[in-house]
């Protein structure tokens, strides 16, 4: 066994000899997102490193740091690939819903699609706190988690040719779209997401070079952390801490261990 394999087992508390299959990814996938945070510090902190598999490894398996879509969707990516499953990545734009629009710099978010029985679904651990933590099949069924409901549509954009929509649990009373996708855009070689991390760093519309952000699921719903607040959920229930930059050190390392 590969040290990413093994690695990334032990960072989301996986059995290093369990035999994984299609019907286990509810598990990696709830696994993966209460293990390993969404976070923005090294593009705020501008210590970016070159996208390879080895300093992807180091990141997320070796330093236990946390990370954007782009590493977050490769790592799983990888560790799948290595494990039998049929995947390949995918980019799309994260729509705005309060501005009603998608963004105009560039296909920045990355995606994972994986193909089980001829049937192609979505999986994703980097988007935030709207994970769906299960598999969502092209077919539009609806798909339930913990985390609320999902569903995928066939709709041409100028971004692809599939929007993932959805619900979220406490806090959606309406169906929003996620993002648009491309599901013709096959990609194999994670060094291609450089040119989305460049976007990311220095775009003056990017969202993740403005401020820190932390978000990570929990068992009782999620929590997002900035430099200015600190919210949780828990069972629909929200709290929210206005913080200072001291009492924002302590709650990286409390909550995130980073």
């Amino acid at each position: 066994m590969s040290d990413l394999n093994l690695l990334f087992r032990k960072r989301i508390g996986l059995q290093y000899d369990e035999v994984i299959n299609f019907y286990h990814l509810n598990v990696i996938l709830e696994k993966t997102a209460k293990s390993i945070p969404f976070e923005n510090l090294c593009i705020m902190e501008n210590k970016t490193q070159e996208i390879t598999k080895e300093n992807l490894i180091s990141k997320l398996l070796v330093k236990n740091e946390g990370g954007l879509c782009y590493e977050l969707n490769s790592m799983l990516y990888l560790f799948l690939h290595e494990n039998g499953f049929k995947v390949r990545l995918a980019r799309g734009v994260v729509y705005d819903n309060l501005a009603q629009k998608y963004p105009t710099f560039g296909r920045t978010h990355v995606t994972i699609l994986l193909t089980h029985n001829e049937e192609t679904y979505l999986i994703d651990t980097g988007f935030g706190a709207n994970l769906p933590l299960k598999a969502v099949p092209f077919t539009g069924e609806i798909i339930t988690s913990n985390n609320g409901e999902f569903r995928i549509e066939k709709e041409d954009t100028e971004f692809g040719d599939y929007v993932l929509l959805i619900k979220l649990k406490h806090k959606d009373l309406n169906w929003r779209i996620g993002y648009a996708f491309d599901s013709q855009d096959m990609i194999s070689d994670v060094s291609e997401f450089n040119e989305i991390q460049t976007i990311i760093a220095e775009h003056v519309e990017s969202p993740f070079n403005k401020t820190p952000l932390i978000t990570q699921m929990t068992n009782e719903g999620n929590k997002t952390l900035t430099n200015t607040s600190f919210t949780q959920w828990n069972n629909g229930e929200v709290t929210k801490e206005d913080i200072d930059e001291r009492r924002y050190k302590e709650l990286v390392k409390q909550h995130f261990g980073l």
